[in-house]
């Protein structure tokens, strides 16, 4: 029997003791799982260091690496999220809904989904915030890496096993396909019998192999075209601390911008403005015929740059008649996850606002706050572009589906 079934279908039988436990057995869980985590610290840092080697080998870039490294005060936070998680409201068996009809009672009740793959790719944390989230939600979390993390992530699973153990559980309550072939993220991907949801987390080649080849059902977690539109009755300073935090507090994240829409009427006032601001961080400037009269480094942008997810210090920008004008080029080239208008005329925020069709819109304000712990939800499990089930930031509630409970008295249909 194959990795991946036998597996499978371990975390499927485990799924059924997992889903019966109260909030204080799966807290129990958690706390025991940062305690190990913490105590294989050294040896998690040792593997991914190994990563971080073959990465450099492989002449993957810094901005790569940069989402792939860990060192003590990043693994701090990924235990702080699992602590997080604990304080947080458990959202199973909450009663959503009842009533009485035809002699009998109803009640619809939160439950768990069952067993949740996630299937991503340079990112070690997101081994222990899915699990984490998924166990504090019932769910048995079933991970698939890349070949990229894979020391690093046999690391983390074997300390967060450890956890669950010591606390009295069954270690397949988290499990990890270490087969990082192509053919095996395929065969995830279809394994109906035992994963009840696919979860991808990744870059746009990784999300179009999964809706183009899963079987199981799946909530697609965003690539981020995350664009900024600057209003002609923009506070320009706003504009300027906005626009390079959300480029360039981390620009190896989905929720970072990475395109710049200016009002026409501000252009030969704000324009270099932002060209210092973003020279100064070594931003490389794709832009329009208009924009690029400001610098002679700045790259002609094409429509390839209009719709990309750099994840890089690279950003479009690009002059517009108006909000509409904005409105429809967000729409057209965006990607449906977090886009900012910088404006201080009402009218046009409530129509950005309200006409974006984004999963997080934002007045004023960075795109970087798309995130779960800054939404409150503690560790996110990813942020959702699409509409059905969950969309933006996914928290706890989102790992839940629920069933009808309905208690009759020899009650028949007549």
């Amino acid at each position: 029997m194959s990795e991946l079934i036998l597996k499978g279908k371990a975390c499927k039988d485990a799924s059924y003791e997992l889903m019966n436990l109260d909030t204080d057995a799966k807290n129990k869980i958690l706390k025991s799982i940062a305690e190990s985590l913490k105590q294989a610290q050294d040896s998690i840092l040792e593997a991914n260091q190994k990563d971080i080697e073959q990465a450099r080998k492989n002449e993957r870039p810094e901005s790569f690496v940069d989402r792939l490294a860990l060192d003590e005060k990043r693994l701090d936070q990924i235990i702080g999220g699992v602590l997080q998680v604990v304080s947080l409201p458990d959202p199973c068996n909450i009663v959503l809904d009842e009533w009485d009809r035809s002699g009998l009672h109803f009640t619809k009740r939160s439950v768990p989904i069952g067993v949740i793959g996630m299937i991503y790719e340079a990112r070690p944390n997101v081994s222990v915030d899915a699990a984490s989230l998924c166990l504090k939600s019932g769910n048995v979390c079933f991970l698939r890496g890349s070949k990229d993390t894979i020391y690093s992530n046999i690391a983390l699973v074997s300390a967060m096993k450890q956890g669950i153990t010591n606390a009295g559980y069954s270690e397949h309550f988290v499990e990890l396909l270490t087969d990082t072939s192509r053919e095996s993220a395929t065969a995830f991907m279809k394994l109906t019998d035992y994963l009840d949801l696919l979860i991808p987390r990744g870059g746009a080649n990784l999300i179009k192999s999964t809706v183009e080849n899963a079987s199981v059902p799946i909530i697609e977690t965003g690539t981020g075209n995350c664009h900024v539109f600057v209003d002609k009755d923009a506070d320009f300073q706003k504009a300027i601390d906005i626009i390079v935090n959300a480029k360039c507090q981390r620009v190896s994240v989905c929720n970072a911008c990475e395109s710049v829409l200016i009002h026409k009427d501000i252009v030969d006032e704000f324009t270099p403005l932002l060209v210092k601001a973003l020279k100064e961080q070594n931003v490389i400037m794709h832009g329009d015929e208009v924009v690029c009269k400001y610098d002679a480094d700045m790259i002609p942008a094409n429509e390839e740059d209009y719709a990309k997810e750099y994840l890089d210090y690279e950003i479009s920008i690009k002059t517009v008649n108006d909000v509409t004008e904005a409105i429809q080029h967000i729409n057209k080239y965006g990607t449906h996850h977090s886009d900012v208008v910088i404006s201080e005329n009402q009218d046009v925020v409530t129509q950005f606002l309200n006409q974006i069709d984004s999963a997080v819109v934002y007045a004023n304000a960075s795109s970087r706050f798309s995130d779960g712990e800054e939404f409150g939800f503690g560790a996110e499990i990813g942020i959702s572009t699409q509409k059905i089930h969950a969309r933006g930031p996914m928290g706890l509630s989102a790992l839940t589906s629920y069933k009808y409970i309905v208690v009759g008295d020899g009650t028949i249909r007549k």
